[in-house]
């Protein structure tokens, strides 16, 4: 039995982000907002994504555009702050992923003592922000230091915009990386946040990595994520939750999730364990 069907106490889970607002230090934050409005956008999605059915909640600083790779003290003070004004509210084992900084991401599960973490933790790519090498021999010589061998770490491990300097087939990649450092899940996803993962591609991967979570990163949609889940142990859904399958508004804000469209996908997502 894979981990993630202990955890998250089903096969093939699904996993749902909760994308923050714009947080203190962030170009989009807007300088009259109270971090009591961001909890509370928080909280609405979480009680959205819970009422529909998800298994698991990945909570992201999705708008601290453009991000980071060492981040400011503040995003994760920030972000830390708001999961501890939600975990009265959680009723599924949730994760937090401070987008581009690895460490970051680790001290904070520590800080909060989330279930699982996703990140860019390997690899090196290039792309509008840069270069971004990931040192993993670092980080995971951090995780030892704060005793987190029990937390879940869930690898990009091929990255959804930038473009990998490695031009190794991803298989291979990934048969490289579970013999380095040993990841519990790798994400395969598409080219951008929303594009559809090719299936024969995760099928390469869990080909290649049978005993390792292989994840279904983008592209989750009910007319698509029966496809994804037969080579798939499971799949990570944002944009499509969100009301209207949006991001965001004209106004670049955070769009607020949809119950209604999370119990749409779960609804398929059942028959598909059904099956």
């Amino acid at each position: 039995m894979l981990w993630s069907e202990i955890l998250f106490g089903v096969k093939k889970p699904i996993i749902a982000m909760l994308h923050l607002d714009p947080l203190p230090g962030d170009p989009r934050f807007r300088p009259n907002t109270a971090m009591e409005e961001i909890v509370e956008h928080a909280r609405a999605d979480l009680q959205a994504l819970q009422e529909g059915g998800v298994d698991g909640v990945l909570i992201s600083n999705e708008f601290s555009l453009p991000y980071e790779r060492q981040m400011n003290f503040v995003t994760p003070a920030a972000m830390a702050y708001v999961v501890g004004r939600l975990k009265q509210d959680l009723r599924v084992p949730f994760g937090v992923d401070c987008i581009s900084d690895g460490r970051a991401t680790i001290e904070l599960a520590a800080a909060v003592d989330a279930d699982f973490v996703r990140g860019t933790f390997s690899g090196v790519y290039v792309g509008d922000g840069g270069l971004y090498n990931n040192d993993f021999s670092k980080l995971m010589r951090r995780r030892a230091e704060l005793h987190l061998q029990q937390l879940r770490m869930l690898y990009f491990i091929n990255p959804e915009s930038d473009q990998n300097l490695d031009n190794r087939p991803l298989a291979d990649i990934a048969r490289s990386t579970i013999f380095k450092v040993h990841p519990d899940g790798l994400c395969v996803s598409a080219n951008a946040a929303g594009q559809d993962v090719d299936e024969e591609l995760i099928a390469s991967v869990k080909q290649a990595a049978p005993q390792t979570v292989i994840l279904c990163n983008t592209g989750c949609r009910p007319d698509t994520i029966a496809r994804k889940l037969a080579v798939a142990d499971g799949a990570v859904v944002g944009t499509y939750f969100k009301e209207g399958g949006r991001l965001e508004n004209e106004q670049l804000e955070n769009v607020r999730v949809c119950a209604d469209r999370v119990r749409e996908l779960m609804r398929v997502v059942y028959q598909v364990r059904a099956r």
